[in-house]
């Protein structure tokens, strides 16, 4: 156990900052988060190119290093190794908030384990900003992200998904819309959806309206934009909980059909995750982590 008391000896001490970008339109940015990235030794961002813009018009001149998901290993000890000797490190994505469905977890799990103190600031996010404003129930909701590229993947995750009863929300890209949208209506049935894209800027859009109507838009309409997609919960009634596994951990409830049924892992993951109505790679991550 460790409790974080964030500001305690701050100056004394490294500190990694989690700061949120503007998801498209600059006068979204607070001002704590222009006052930490001029006050940080360093800033740590996906793409250091869009980065430097924005630093640029709010004449930040802090150091920026690159962190992404391809050099997250090496970059990510080098920023640890920085935290350590004191230095104030501020994350950044190429826009909204670090992590989600953009580099920043191993770095934030890494800060942690040495005990340096992880200071998220509020701001934008694309996902909470489409859900409350597509009409559909805000709570509870379900952060999936976005699905798989290949069809046969997304459509288990889709399957995973079915019975969840909170709101759904994912990311998608224009190329891949129509496909994604086919799915989730032979998956779900006709459900009410609520399409987002251009957050924030001129030509913002919501597009609102039963899987069936969204598709028939998507099929006659240009498709440009990066979308967040809102989707309603399932109104099936849950499926009771008295199960035989009720009792055991996901890493217990695998181990089960690897002992007890001769599966292999990957087999084993697959039936845990059909068994609780949960995508496989919830599954494996949470039994991968355990091991």
């Amino acid at each position: 156990m460790w409790q974080q008391k964030s500001f305690e000896n701050e100056e004394q001490k490294g500190i990694l900052y989690l700061v949120p970008t503007p998801i498209g339109n600059l006068e979204d940015m607070s001002y704590r988060a222009i006052r930490i990235l001029k006050e940080a030794d360093l800033i740590a961002a996906e793409d250091t190119r869009n980065t430097k813009k924005l630093l640029h018009y709010f004449e930040i001149e802090t150091q920026v290093v690159s962190y992404h998901e391809h050099n997250k290993e090496t970059s990510g000890d080098k920023l640890i190794h920085k935290l350590k000797e004191g230095l104030k490190v501020a994350l950044v994505s190429d826009a909204g908030m670090p992590a989600i469905s953009d580099p920043g977890y191993e770095l934030v799990s890494g800060a942690i384990k040495e005990k340096i103190a992880v200071v998220p600031l509020p701001g934008a996010n694309a996902a909470l900003t489409s859900l409350i404003a597509s009409g559909l129930s805000c709570q509870p909701f379900y952060f999936y992200g976005f699905l798989h590229r290949h069809k046969r993947e997304k459509l288990e995750q889709l399957e995973g998904l079915k019975q969840q009863q909170a709101t759904l929300i994912f990311y998608e890209s224009p190329h891949r819309l129509k496909e994604t949208l086919t799915l989730m209506e032979q998956v779900f049935g006709n459900r009410e959806i609520a399409l987002c894209r251009e957050l924030t800027k001129r030509f913002e859009e919501f597009i609102r309206g039963s899987l069936q109507e969204i598709i028939q838009w998507a099929n006659e309409d240009e498709i440009r934009g990066e979308f967040c997609i809102i989707v309603e919960g399932s109104k099936e009634q849950a499926p009771s909980t008295e199960s035989w596994w009720d009792e055991l951990s996901i890493e217990e409830h695998v181990n089960h059909y690897i002992s007890f049924k001769q599966q292999t892992s990957k087999e084993a993951i697959k039936l845990t995750a059909k068994d609780r109505g949960l995508p496989k790679r919830e599954v494996y991550q949470a039994y991968h982590i355990n091991e």
